[in-house]
């Protein structure tokens, strides 16, 4: 059968080893940041870990015929480790889980740890090409365009309706990644999208349900799960 899930749950992980590293650079005006790990091993900070806890717990409170029936993740080990956590938190382990690739955050090719200040630093040609190109069309050697992430998200949103048509899915991922499925579902220009970039917070839930002939935008980076437990939500780049 084809058709729209019931309700689509796009979490973004949990504050990680790289949001932490990140704040820092930021802070000290560096050009890089102090990551060893590849960006797909990054793990959970401590703080990501009970945000997840947090949200996990929020989940498995809402009425059984509410909570999701299947989860899609991404590979990356961040993303993994939230989903883990949130699916035993909220008595979920049995969910059917698929790991996929499609999902992963955005890949910065060779400004990957680089900070704005080190993006302009390093390759000041480049950062003149992405003023030109513009944020959304510019492709880092070696990486992607918030466009190339759209396609992904495209061809999973695809898979949704084939395979997955009336069932409440949980979707764990990164922020551009659920930019990109606003973009879609929603009909965003670039430019719509690209306002949007940075708001996604750490454990927040951005939430579409089926209404009519597709999926409309009920919750966006809610993060009432984190505020009932007092803990900070996070808005750092991956």
């Amino acid at each position: 059968m084809v058709g729209w899930p019931q309700s689509l749950w796009l979490v973004r992980h949990g504050e990680s080893q790289g949001n932490v590293a990140n704040a820092l650079a930021r802070k000290q005006r560096a050009l890089r940041l102090e990551v060893e790990l590849n960006d797909a091993q990054i793990d959970l900070s401590s703080a990501g870990v009970e945000q997840a806890k947090a949200l996990g717990g929020w989940i498995g409170a809402h009425p059984s015929d509410e909570q999701p029936t299947v989860a899609l993740v991404s590979p990356y080990v961040r993303a993994r480790e939230t989903a883990r956590i949130v699916l035993d938190e909220a008595d979920l382990a049995g969910l059917p889980i698929s790991y996929d690739e499609r999902l992963r955050d955005r890949e910065q090719g060779v400004l990957d740890r680089l900070t704005g200040a080190g993006f302009r630093d390093r390759y000041p040609e480049e950062s003149q090409r992405q003023s030109y190109v513009g944020k959304f069309w510019y492709r880092p050697t070696g990486g992607e365009s918030w466009a190339d992430v759209v396609l992904r998200v495209r061809s999973v949103l695809l898979d949704l309706r084939l395979s997955l048509a009336g069932e409440r899915v949980l979707v764990v991922s990164h922020d551009m990644t659920i930019l990109a499925f606003r973009y879609v579902l929603e009909s965003l220009t670039p430019d719509e999208a690209l306002a949007l970039s940075g708001r996604v917070q750490n454990c927040s839930v951005t939430k579409f349900e089926h209404e009519g002939r597709g999926l409309t935008l009920r919750a966006f980076s809610d993060t009432r799960a984190l505020e009932m437990s007092r803990l900070a939500p996070v808005t750092a780049r991956d």
